[in-house]
């Protein structure tokens, strides 16, 4: 058999600690810490705790050419050899025309840094209002105790005599417009989009605006946001509520079509309480009821019920492999990709703000349980954020930050 490490792996070691009443009794404290390794590889779902002793030979062992088993076995032991394989961390070469198991990582072009960075921050099953820095007063409060103030606002100014003071500009209907846009928490729960304003809004933030053939083969779209390279990478996937005229569910927008493609859910419906997701267990996906789409909206934003209302939720997903195919194994592609969603979001704010609605974007989502349920593979595509938008509700219940007063006027 022939053998060869992963593509990549990342060896963190990290200090476990632990409860032991033995401890305790004897007159510690009762928490025990040991050190351990584990292995990140960004084509596997999670961390791996490896052995100490075998760290040394993953980097010892190259991700490129394929080495016999018997001198492995001969280094390390059979039994260090059959964990790690069970673990992924090292393959084994197929024997017919199947690719070994982390081909399709390899043929992206990730940075390697980036990679495991991504794969290690993605959640799964946060209930998040609980685990969360949630920025209300009583928060606030407690971190002002817990860590003091917060660094400055404004750098203090080197050189104060020498600034340049800037004319006072003429403020016009565009910064109305700015100063309008606040984030939304709540949500009237009963108010439905109107497909129109929906369609409008599908259109100006993730529509195509322009389409041109740089080279035979090569179609590059232009939308309202910029994206690095004119790639524009990201794709929106949407869990639609309350729009007139769409059923609700689950959705992709089609930026060549202007069209909504049914997706079919990848995993349980969920329930009411339930804070992760959970596949399919052979059984065909069913049309989920409005509660069970709620509840997956709820799973989507970490618990952040106050976002789960909204009316409409865009995921936003880049293709990561969209962007690497100009630059691969660059260090700052999937940067470029993070700012493709920021670019999209912000667009998405103001766009929803001016046709009267309240907008939300979010990075606290639990990327792994919408990878799930619209069946993407990770390392190929992953949503990055979720905003959304819809008709504020009639009364403040969950504080907004709207300090001027123009979206929540005084009494």
């Amino acid at each position: 058999m022939l053998i060869r490490r992963c593509a990549v792996v990342w060896l963190e070691p990290r200090e476990i600690a632990n409860f032991q009443f033995d401890d305790l009794l004897a007159g510690g404290t009762g928490i025990v810490s040991r050190l351990a390794w584990f292995a990140h590889a960004p084509y596997l779902s999670m961390a791996v705790e490896v052995d100490a002793e075998h760290v040394p030979l993953l980097g010892a062992l190259g991700p490129v050419d394929w080495v016999e088993r018997d001198m492995l076995d001969a280094r390390i032991g059979p039994d260090a050899v059959d964990g790690l394989l069970e673990a992924g961390l090292l393959l084994a070469k197929p024997t017919g025309d199947d690719a070994p198991a982390d081909e399709g990582f390899r043929a992206i072009g990730w940075h390697a840094p980036a990679a495991v960075a991504h794969m290690a921050a993605r959640w799964e099953g946060i209930d998040g209002p609980q685990g969360m820095a949630e920025q209300d007063v009583d928060t606030n409060e407690g971190l002002l105790r817990n860590h003091g103030a917060p660094p400055p606002h404004v750098i203090p100014s080197l050189q104060p005599d020498a600034e340049i003071g800037l004319p006072r500009i003429e403020r016009d209907a565009f910064d109305a417009l700015l100063d309008t846009r606040a984030t939304c928490r709540n949500f009237d729960t009963d108010a439905v989009v109107p497909l129109a304003t929906f369609s409008q809004l599908m259109a100006r933030v993730f529509g195509a605006r322009g389409i041109g053939r740089p080279a035979p083969g090569f179609d590059v779209y232009k939308r309202t946001s910029p994206s690095g390279g004119s790639l524009h990478p990201t794709d929106c996937y949407l869990i639609v509520q309350r729009v007139e005229g769409i059923a609700p569910g689950l959705y992709r927008y089609r930026i060549d079509t202007h069209a909504l493609e049914p997706v079919t859910p990848r995993i349980e419906a969920p329930q009411s309480g339930d804070v992760g997701t959970r596949a399919l267990d052979g059984a065909p996906a069913r049309a989920w009821r409005k509660e069970e789409l709620r509840a997956f909206a709820r799973i989507a934003v970490a618990g952040q019920d106050f976002f789960a209302d909204a009316p409409v939720l865009c995921v936003l997903a880049p293709r990561f492999h969209r962007n690497f195919w100009k630059y691969r194994n660059h260090a700052k592609a999937y940067r470029v990709c993070v700012l493709d969603v920021g670019h999209l979001s912000q667009t998405l704010q103001l766009c929803a703000t001016q046709a009267g609605l309240g907008p939300f974007v979010t990075g606290a989502i639990n990327e792994v349980d919408l990878e799930r349920a619209f069946g993407m593979t990770p390392y190929t595509q992953s949503p990055l954020a979720v905003c959304g938008f819809g008709q504020r509700a009639a009364t403040l219940v969950k504080s907004e930050f709207d300090p001027n007063r123009l979206v929540w006027p005084r009494d």
